[in-house]
């Protein structure tokens, strides 16, 4: 081996020892942190809002500094919110707005991070069938993406045809499919597993591109460095069509075609439940049962983060575009480059700095200058009587609310205790309407009532002469209100 191979080996070996991923992995309280971020965030929590983290990992650290050595555990000191933001600065954790709503997400890097713990965690990774057939398949796939030449294309299309077609005609013949033995199945099943574990760093760092994308977007509109309305030109479409402007992005509209049907995730996730339901999942452990059955939901969370995070970006440079001011900017850059000059030209406690003593004006553009009617609105004309409404169509009141006037009188005329359905069914026909059974509910509760036992059913008459049924609880109400001593 050359010096320059290995010089080239060393250096790129150094360069990933010094990545978040691996300096997480290989830190002092690696475990500790492992640990509180597998309990911290799942698949089914892929954020926290920041006042919760800080007291869950505060609640942790407690738990293991009680139950064992300390200093044989490594467990950082401080409390939640210093070690949560000590993980921020380190790149392992990353804070955003979501609702209105400050919270904790992992990093790209720290879900690779867990995402290996989790694998070697789990086992010595086998050299399995149904890892080396995926290789093959993909393999094959990619070359039959790249044939250019159709007679090829079309012998293997044909090859794959016969094969489907002596399998429909065997299982017809036999009346039975063959599943897989449990143990080829249990190889599949992990194999699942080991993709599915990859996903959430891949989403991670698409939506991690995308906000580089928009930081990048709006330093270059702030640096005012091309003329205005070609910054606004290109930045307004790079704005419209924010996926495409990554390699990441790209990769993942591609996915997103795959995977970002709603009727297909609830196809996979009715399939994961079906094979929860085999026997061969029995030889899977609890946890890789749970990790199975959350696939569908990894990707599904996966896909809104990656949207979500594209709607964000689309929002900030839209708005940037629009209260873009290059004049304004440039004034106030100047003012705090003066400032700042200033502060670094002196030192010393007697040094004699001149204040700030002009900011920059605000252009409030033209004011008015007169008033049309300096008088007060006058007050609206007061409300007709109730009783000079007139009613175009009596069917129109009869459409209305409950009729409690009439529904008290009747009430009224009836034994101190009685069966609200059987009172119902002999009110008249005008106040038997649905609405009026809720005004006598109303009613009843006003009064006091105590539920009965059964059902009661009743049959309310609509104005149109149509009728419905109800049914509710039996109630027994009162005809007067009860008194609050009794």
């Amino acid at each position: 081996m050359t010096g320059s191979r290995a010089e080239a080996a060393y250096s790129r070996a150094v360069a990933a020892f010094s990545t978040p991923t691996l300096d997480l992995l290989h830190g002092r309280f690696a475990p500790f942190v492992v640990a509180a971020l597998t309990i911290l965030f799942t698949a089914d929590r892929a954020s926290v809002p920041i006042a919760d983290a800080h007291a869950e990992l505060a609640k942790v650290m407690d738990e293991l500094r009680a139950t064992g050595d300390e200093d044989d555990r490594r467990i950082p000191s401080g409390s939640g919110r210093d070690v949560c933001r000590n993980w921020v600065r380190l790149g392992w954790l990353v804070q955003q707005i979501d609702d209105e709503v400050e919270v904790y997400r992992l990093s790209a890097h720290a879900v690779e991070a867990l995402e290996i713990s989790g694998r070697t965690g789990g086992g010595r990774t086998r050299v399995s069938n149904s890892r080396v057939r995926t290789l093959l398949d993909a393999v094959e796939h990619l070359s039959d993406s790249a044939e250019a030449d159709p007679v090829r294309r079309l012998a293997r299309l044909h090859a794959e045809r016969d094969l489907l077609d002596a399998e429909i005609s065997r299982v017809e013949e036999s009346g039975r499919a063959d599943p897989l033995d449990d143990d080829e199945l249990l190889e599949e099943a992990e194999n699942v597993l080991h993709l599915a574990r990859e996903l959430p760093a891949d989403f991670t760092r698409v939506a991690e591109s995308l906000k580089a994308m928009q930081r990048d977007v709006v330093a270059h509109l702030r640096r005012d460095e091309r003329p205005t309305g070609e910054v606004l030109r290109e930045y307004l479409q790079r704005a419209q069509d924010v996926m495409q402007s990554t390699a990441e992005g790209r990769a993942f509209a591609g996915a997103l075609r795959l995977i970002g049907d709603p009727d297909r995730i609830d196809a996979l996730t009715e399939q994961l439940s079906g094979l929860l339901s085999q026997p061969f999942a029995r030889l899977l452990d609890s946890s890789q049962r749970a990790e199975l059955d959350a696939v569908g939901r990894r990707v599904e969370l996966g896909v809104e983060e990656v949207l979500a995070a594209q709607r964000r970006a689309s929002h900030v440079i839209t708005g940037q575009v629009k209260t873009h001011d290059p004049l304004r900017d440039r004034q106030i850059d100047d003012l705090l480059r003066d400032v700042i000059a200033g502060l670094h030209g002196r030192s010393g406690t007697a040094a004699h700095v001149d204040p700030v003593r002009s900011m920059p004006l605000i252009d409030l553009g033209h004011l008015r200058q007169t008033t049309s009617d300096i008088r007060p609105p006058r007050a609206p004309a007061p409300l007709t009587d109730a009783d000079d409404v007139d009613f175009l169509d009596h069917d129109t009141r009869a459409w209305g609310g409950p009729r409690y006037a009439e529904l008290e009188e009747y009430v009224a005329g009836l034994d101190e205790e009685f069966d609200l359905a059987e009172a119902f069914r002999h009110v008249p026909d005008a106040t038997r309407r649905p609405v009026d059974l809720l005004g006598l509910l109303e009613l009843a509760h006003r009064n006091g009532l105590t539920d009965g036992d059964g059902i009661s059913t009743v049959e309310a008459l609509r104005p149109d002469g149509t009728t419905r049924r109800f049914a509710f609880g039996s109630v027994i109400a009162r005809s007067t209100k009860e008194d609050a001593d009794d």
